[in-house]
């Protein structure tokens, strides 16, 4: 080969050499962020290129499917009763994009999953339509109905649990939206979608506030208290007068901590302490214990971590960094103390099922467009707050408050039902309306199969007549009495 030649052979296998390179980091080097990037629409043209798989609550789809008359994508997304599951499914649009399970189960949905890869083969084979896998919720759709319209125009949340097992019954967050209203890429959907936005100031209906959303538990966080009293051994006997002077003062402080009107606080028995909810009683009960016992306490009930379940939800705070008012403050869920709704249901949950708590779940199973199942979720034990014994003894504090204390509209026939209401203050120097909760279980000679954390953020209702009692006890009896009526049915 002569000069000029060699020279042109070395260059065209130098291009090649570089298209190959070139070739294979645009392969497998940037092959993740191209998939990703926001204005790659093929990703998206093939999501909905084929119906996507359901979400099962009862064994009846909540979504669906529908062919479109687009050019770029062929189904869209539709739900039924969108408002009332959406915190639960979240959204599937064309436009923009997915949450909560519809993202985070996407591979199964679309049957892009690598798990469904043998199911893709035959269907290949066999020339079936391809089709998305389902997934299996552990929601009741009794209780879910029974929180939203309890809600109703009024902005809060429920989240309800088996405590025996962790599985997620109800979450249900006002106000909602209605997933379908965007699901597509028209103009349509695009203004109902800005409209949306639009209401973040009334409620932002996207806000999960059953898992993003922290509150001051208000007095709902005194069980914490007294469960941090009991595993410590500061008190024993629930019927045993502690010691509580009345008044009491803050320490550091000439500032007295007072109770919501004259109710009989004085040395009062923790049983009597819950029942009248005696912010003294616990208040200073969070002073002797202290900052440290207080926050490993409330640790073990999942506080200051986030949950994945697999949707992921806000941690909720104990602070570990304040002084001993600050302290004795949080003790009753005040200061800096914030929960969000499933982390009340835990604290409940954990006491109802004797102190076990339960890692929280809200998908059951993955199952494959044959039905056959891919992935099945097991129970699983997150923590013990407290022994047994000392559970029991809590329970029997709990179920006083609702025989002939503040959670006595709870009361359910037929079945135990321990609870403690909260009326939690809102803005500075409780400004705003306050925040009405409720913790609550029921159980029956088969055992605990439902705990529910009720608040309601805002209402119509008066200042004066706002309490965790008269607002959010109702909705959690109607909550667990839709689990007990299902449980009976099986």
């Amino acid at each position: 080969m002569n000069k000029p030649l060699r020279r042109i052979a070395i260059f065209c296998g130098l291009l090649v050499l570089a298209l190959l390179v070139r070739d294979n980091w645009i392969q497998y080097v940037q092959a993740d962020g191209l998939k990703t990037h926001e204005q790659n629409r093929r990703v998206a043209i093939e999501q909905y290129s084929q119906p996507r798989g359901n979400i099962i609550v009862d064994g009846r789809p909540i979504t669906g499917s529908v062919e479109t008359d687009g050019v770029d994508f062929k189904y869209k997304r539709t739900y039924k009763n969108g408002p009332m599951w959406a915190p639960v499914t979240g959204y599937a649009s064309q436009a923009f994009g997915a949450t909560q399970i519809e993202s985070i189960e996407d591979g199964i949905l679309t049957g892009n999953d690598d798990r469904m890869f043998f199911n893709r083969t035959v269907d290949m084979f066999t020339g079936k339509k391809p089709k998305g896998g389902d997934v299996i919720t552990t929601l009741n759709s009794k209780a879910q109905e029974a929180a939203y319209k309890g809600l109703g125009k009024n902005k809060g949340a429920v989240a309800a649990l088996d405590p025996r097992t962790g599985k997620v019954l109800a979450l249900v967050s006002t106000p909602s939206y209605d997933p379908s209203k965007f699901a597509g890429s028209s103009t349509k959907d695009a203004d109902a979608w800005k409209a949306m936005q639009g209401e973040t100031d009334e409620g932002n209906p996207t806000l999960n506030r059953a898992l993003r959303q922290t509150y001051p538990p208000g007095s709902t966080f005194k069980v914490v208290t007294a469960a941090a009293a009991l595993e410590d051994g500061k008190y024993t006997d629930i019927d045993g007068p502690t010691n509580s002077p009345l008044p009491w003062k803050l320490p550091l402080s000439t500032q007295p901590l007072r109770n919501e009107g004259n109710i009989p606080c004085k040395n009062a028995t923790m049983r009597q302490a819950l029942r009248y909810s005696c912010n003294t009683v616990f208040g200073k009960l969070g002073d002797d214990l202290g900052k440290d016992k207080m926050l490993e306490q409330a640790k073990k009930f999942g506080f200051n971590d986030e949950v994945f379940m697999p949707v992921r939800a806000s941690e909720s705070v104990y602070p570990e960094k304040m002084d001993r008012p600050g302290n004795a403050l949080s003790s009753i869920g005040q200061f800096d103390t914030r929960a969000t709704p499933l982390q009340m249901a835990m604290v409940a949950s954990g006491i109802a099922n004797d102190g076990k708590l339960m890692k929280p779940y809200m998908i059951d199973s993955l199952r494959a467009p044959n039905l056959t199942t891919i992935d099945q979720t097991s129970p699983e034990e997150m923590s013990q707050p407290l022994s047994s014994e000392n559970a029991g003894k809590l329970q029997d504090m709990m179920e006083t408050v609702v025989k002939e204390g503040t959670g006595t509209n709870a009361q359910i026939p037929g079945a135990t039902v321990g609870g403690k209401t909260g009326t939690a203050q809102h803005g500075v120097d409780n400004s705003e309306n306050p925040y009405a909760w409720f913790i609550s279980y029921a159980k029956t000679d088969e055992g605990s199969p439902v705990a529910v954390a009720v608040v309601v953020e805002s209402s119509d209702t008066l200042r004066d007549d706002i309490a965790g009692g008269k607002l959010a006890a109702p909705i959690a009896k109607d909550v667990m009495k839709a689990v007990l009526d299902s449980e009976r049915d099986k």
